[in-house]
């Protein structure tokens, strides 16, 4: 079985969901985005502040990444304001989106019309309509609220919540309980990755879910904590915090990293322009080489039953 014959759900946020679906994109409707939405940094921050909305931005870059980039609409979208006034640091693709959450009667209004302008057939959903905050607990009693505290930390909390709880679409658990194939990563392990993971109605179908479930692991060590964790101890992390474990197995660049706990995919996949994006071809030769060791694990253990 391979790629184009799955329906495909990636969840995350930042430039590594973005990625993701920009290298799937030529399965069009047969996959989903579930995009993280506590960001309180930058131009998503400052809207936040003025007015409580979800975060925008990993949104619109996600939305962006599914188009050409050299379409009117992509410009038109990345375009960022410079200059010291009110508007340098935006992104105008923040601001539109913001703009259509003010005057729409559901945030995932705005993202089907901001579709239907670029031409995406991709569904790219929030992983909620509730504007949220990440909440991070830390030994000695400390606690940090929103992603931007979060990042800035010299060391890993104990624990994470959303603040306040929040559920997610209904149309997020149908893309995760219809799916074949369910993509964790690559990104920030405690902003980009954890999140969604935090919604307890996706960890809940994410555990139901048949779909077999792949963690992406980043090319070079991410800028946080979570760098001088081991794979093992990432999936423990994510175990204690959510009660279960939703990867079955991984993708990794680096062929030293081995795991007691999941199968590993060993592939080369940096990008040969720039070394710590993932080139789409080796992408997607890994996770057809995944998909097939997945199946052919099945296969076995299927025909061992039969013989007992």
């Amino acid at each position: 079985m391979q790629l184009k014959e799955l329906n495909v759900v990636a969840i995350g946020g930042g430039h590594g969901l973005g990625r993701v679906l920009s290298t799937l994109s030529f399965l069009g409707n047969q996959l989903t985005g579930i995009v993280t939405t506590t960001d309180n940094g930058g131009s998503t921050g400052r809207l936040r502040k003025r007015s409580s909305s979800i975060a925008w931005g990993d949104l619109r870059n996600c939305l962006t990444q599914l188009v050409d980039e050299k379409s009117v609409g992509s410009q038109l979208f990345d375009f960022r304001f410079d200059g010291g006034d009110e508007l340098g640091g935006h992104n105008l693709g923040n601001l539109i989106l913001y703009g259509l959450g003010q005057i729409q009667s559901r945030p995932l209004e705005s993202i089907k019309l901001v579709r239907r302008l670029l031409r995406v057939k991709t569904p790219v959903l929030p992983m909620s309509e509730t504007p949220t905050d990440l909440m991070a607990f830390y030994p000695e009693g400390l606690c940090r609220v929103g992603e931007m505290s979060v990042d800035k930390m010299s060391m890993m909390p104990k624990s994470l919540m959303l603040a306040p709880l929040v559920k997610t679409l209904p149309s997020c658990i149908d893309a995760i309980l219809n799916a074949d194939l369910i993509i964790l990563g690559p990104g920030s392990f405690l902003t980009s990755v954890m999140p969604p993971l935090l919604v307890r109605d996706i960890s809940n179908a994410l555990e139901q879910t048949n779909a077999h479930r792949v963690f992406i692991d980043n090319i070079v060590a991410e800028d946080s904590p979570a760098a001088n964790l081991s794979l093992d101890e990432k999936l423990a992390w994510i175990e204690e915090n959510i009660g279960s474990l939703p990867i079955d197995s991984a993708i990794c660049h680096d062929f030293s990293i081995t795991s007691e706990r999941v199968d590993v995919c060993h592939h080369n996949l940096s990008s040969d322009t720039v070394s710590h994006y993932h080139s789409r071809d080796k992408l997607i030769a890994a996770l057809n080489a995944c998909i097939s060791k997945a199946s052919n694990s099945v296969k076995t253990n299927a025909d061992a039953a039969k013989a007992s």
